[in-house]
């Protein structure tokens, strides 16, 4: 579909109206397609099961359907806030108890939700400032550098895994192709960039592949999955050290979601905020995060590029999204998907995280700039700079045997902490 933003709404299209229709369907594939890319892109950098991811992003949209009494037309799936601490929790404590802290990411937004209808949403603006989320969004995306640069090189841990300069040539591709399409891409273009720049980067390595005779992706994989598997879920372990650690980077995407939520409400013209209510649609989404958590899934997000689509196509009918939840659903269950997606060369993936990770410091930085000529006042600069250090320089606290707080997790708890208790500026 390529309607503008001044045609008419397709009156099929609008509504919430659960009949069965064709063009329902195909619009909720299309869904699918514009989130597909960043949906898989977690779970391939994260180490879980992109499988999983699409099972747990349907399951997702669903639940959130069901809580919001199917009233809001957005999809849920993969969270890039929680990459950084899904990496570091995986290699620390491992999957099933880094799950476990994803679920309990997810029972933190229900309890948000719970506080909302008890004290209104405008509690936690004040408990969790600019000053605060700010910093804490850059260093997660600040973290994650040294990461990007390299699989965007080729180094696996200690391993080179092909040579250094086609590693970058292939993310040079990947990532400038990324790049163009997101500025210079139009219609449905210009909302799957990812997809566009890990499809440049995958054909540019069969290509150089088969002009330097290098085995640079290998489709043992796809041959060997079967078409029907059923996705590796993992059943979550509950470590209280993982739980603390990823808590506080809940902080950002829940602040997040009401952003999520005007974006829509502008988009089709009606007040979610009202109707169904930010209470329901933050508890229809910390479900959903908890339940993708609990099948060893990423952390669920209202996707911005689905709102993007809708803004395009018009598509205003909610349920369009059950459709793209089914689609979803569906294909976790094609083996022959995952084993495709798991050739993708690595520094194709390196190349489109250079990107991403970039784009969530910049989200931090639009953060503070809502504090305007405030930002140079003694009290928020010295917590911005606190949790810029905190987070980045890699300090750790030890409470005992086995529990540690660090990173992310440390530098979302001083600053909330210290913005609780630093006194106010004097005028």
């Amino acid at each position: 579909m390529t309607a503008t933003r001044e045609q008419t709404p397709d009156p099929s299209l609008q509504g919430t109206d659960y009949n069965f229709s064709i063009k329902q369907a195909l619009t909720g594939a299309q869904m699918l397609f514009v989130a597909f890319g960043a949906l898989v892109l977690v779970p391939l950098l994260t180490g879980l099961d992109p499988s999983v991811a699409l099972f747990t992003a349907g399951l997702g949209t669903l639940i959130f359907q069901i809580v919001t009494r199917g009233q809001v037309p957005v999809f849920l799936a993969s969270s890039f806030a929680f990459i950084a601490p899904i990496i570091y929790g995986v290699q620390t404590w491992g999957m099933a108890a880094t799950t476990g802290g994803l679920a309990a990411a997810g029972l933190l937004y229900v309890v948000l939700s719970f506080a909302i209808r008890a004290f209104g949403s405008g509690f936690l603006h004040k408990l969790l400032p600019p000053v605060v989320v700010g910093p804490v969004i850059m260093v997660i995306g600040l973290s994650l550098a040294p990461v990007a640069v390299n699989m965007a090189t080729g180094l696996a841990g200690d391993t080179q895994i092909m040579p250094r300069n086609t590693a970058l040539l292939l993310a040079a591709i990947a990532l400038g192709t990324t790049m163009l399409t997101a500025i210079l891409g139009r219609g449905i273009m210009r909302i799957v960039p990812i997809l566009v720049g890990v499809a440049a980067g995958y054909i540019a390595a069969l290509v150089i592949g088969a002009i330097t005779g290098e085995s640079l992706i290998s489709t043992a994989a796809i041959a060997d999955a079967p078409w029907f598997d059923v996705p590796n879920f993992v059943a979550p372990e509950f470590n209280l050290a993982a739980i603390l650690f990823i808590l506080p980077v809940a902080i950002a995407p829940a602040i997040e979601h009401f952003g999520d939520i005007l974006a829509i409400s502008n988009v089709t013209k009606r007040d979610y905020m009202e109707k169904p209510g930010i209470q329901n649609t933050m508890l229809g989404d910390g479900l959903a995060t908890a339940a993708a958590g609990l099948l060893g899934g990423p952390p669920n997000t209202t996707y911005s590029e689905v709102t993007g689509a809708v803004t395009l196509t018009r598509a205003f009918n909610p349920a369009i999204m059950t459709w793209a939840a089914l689609f979803a659903i569906a294909l976790s269950f094609v083996g022959k998907l995952s084993g495709a997606l798991s050739t993708i060369p690595m520094p194709v993936m390196g190349g489109i995280m250079i990107l991403l990770f970039g784009m969530v410091t910049v989200v931090g930085l639009s953060v503070l700039s809502k504090l305007g000529d405030a930002l140079s006042e003694a009290r928020n600069m010295v917590i911005i700079s606190t949790v810029l250090i905190i987070g980045l320089g890699g300090l750790t606290l030890q409470f005992g045997e086995g529990f540690t707080l660090a990173g992310i997790g440390l530098s979302g708890v001083a600053g909330l902490v210290l913005n609780l208790i630093l006194p106010k500026q004097r005028d």
